[in-house]
């Protein structure tokens, strides 16, 4: 067995691939105030290479963490030693991503030979940008593909825009995969937007919206770091849970910014790190990242979007503003009724449950996020979705789930849209 793991070692290495061969993640079911932060302190030091999935915030939920497989025994040790129970829910995390690799590879197999898109397969950036196009051709008077900018890698950043004519109408904004590695999220993302294309002039409601309103998806919110999730013969390097986008930076070795710490809203505060090598590293200012600022520009320049609405995975919570603060924004009794509702509806379909609240007080204070600052500069209809799972599979939901995740997850989204539809201001 040992040799085994180290010619997969071996080879990975040849290639450039991040591989987590033994790699397990544990789930520290939280007791108390003082175990949130003697996790808190075990996040910050470095040693140990852990990759906090679910972060240490509060006694009522649980922790899940990626344990390097050199790191096992003196971090399961480590927790004896104080009394801190976990268990191990995946056992072997490699082996899951081999599954998703295999699974991938025969997809593009039979989507090549029928020249058909599978929606409940997930897909390259390449893949998925082309599949755009069919969309555009086949709905030519509703969707249009706009590029908004560049990357930091110079990839182009696609918006799809829903719309039945007029210019800065009332709009929604909708975007997925800001964190790359939440690749159930630009699936769900590109399932939505042919929801959204083929449903308009058959369901009335979606089509009284769009008569009135427009939609803007940008699916690939970070198209460098998705990229580099994947394993490709033309890209030397990958590391399938890669989170930030791929900048680098002046007097660091380590690349990337957490591109949901990097909004000016509240910009450095609690929940972001100042330590370019962490994952929740805020970059060294507000909106640093092109990725970014690009769909800054464009939400200023519009100037009249009245929804925005992220979209990332995993834990089933649908959330409001503020991240950065615990105080009650002044429209949080209308925003948690609105989630309330939406969450019911999602919960008709599979019966997923999902919670709902602000940031602050239904996870952790995350300063920089994108959602505090559309609120902030006056979008109050300011939304984000994690989605399935609640940890089973974590970032690594299987494929034969996205098409139920993304079903379930249009009904709470159609609700939020209808109402803001129907509640102007």
């Amino acid at each position: 067995m040992k040799g085994l793991w180290l010619l997969l070692v071996l080879v990975a290495v040849a290639n450039a691939e991040r591989v987590f061969v033994g790699d397990q993640v544990i789930r520290v079911n939280v007791q108390s105030e003082e175990d949130v932060q003697f996790l808190q302190a075990l996040e910050a030091q470095q040693e140990w290479e852990l990759d906090f999935w679910l972060h240490p915030v509060s006694p009522e939920l649980p922790v899940d963490i990626r344990v390097p497989r050199s790191s096992l025994s003196a971090v399961k040790e480590y927790l004896h030693a104080h009394n801190i129970h976990f268990t191990v829910i995946i056992d072997n995390l490699q082996e899951l991503l081999d599954e998703e690799k295999a699974e991938m590879e025969e997809n593009q197999m039979k989507e090549r030979s029928t020249r058909s898109f599978d929606f409940g397969a997930y897909h390259t950036l390449e893949t998925i940008y082309s599949w755009m196009d069919t969309l555009v051709a086949q709905h030519p008077n509703l969707v249009t593909k706009q590029e908004i900018g560049r990357s930091y890698e110079n990839r182009p950043m696609y918006v799809l825009k829903f719309s039945t004519g007029g210019s800065k109408r009332p709009a929604i904004w909708i975007d997925a995969g800001i964190h790359s590695r939440e690749w159930v999220t630009q699936a769900t993302g590109v399932w939505t937007a042919n929801k959204i294309a083929t449903d308009y002039g058959r369901d009335t409601s979606l089509t009284s919206l769009l008569n009135t309103m427009d939609i803007y998806m940008l699916i690939l919110a970070n198209p460098d770091g998705y990229v580099y999730t994947h394993t490709n013969v033309c890209h030397w390097h990958s590391n399938r849970m890669w989170r930030k986008t791929r900048s680098k930076f002046s007097g660091s070795v380590c690349r990337g910014a957490d591109p949901n710490r990097n909004w000016d809203a509240g910009f450095g505060g609690p929940g972001a790190s100042n330590n370019p090598c962490l994952d929740t590293y805020h970059g060294p200012s507000a909106h640093s990242e092109i990725e970014v600022k690009n769909v800054v520009n464009l939400i200023k320049s519009h100037g009249n979007f009245k929804s925005f609405i992220s979209v990332h995975a995993y834990s089933q919570l649908l959330m409001y503003p503020h991240g950065y603060s615990c105080n009650n924004v002044p429209d949080q009794p209308e925003l948690d009724s609105v989630g309330k509702a939406a969450v019911q509806k999602l919960a008709s379909l599979y019966g997923t449950s999902y919670k709902v609240g602000s940031i602050c007080k239904i996870i952790y204070q995350a300063s920089g996020g994108s959602i505090d600052w559309s609120y902030d500069v006056g979008i109050k209809y300011s939304f984000a979705f994690e989605l399935r799972d609640t940890g089973r599979y974590g970032f690594l939901l299987p494929a034969n789930q996205i098409i139920p995740t993304a079903e379930e997850t249009w009904l709470a989204l159609k609700h939020i849209l209808e109402y803001v539809r129907d509640h102007p201001y």
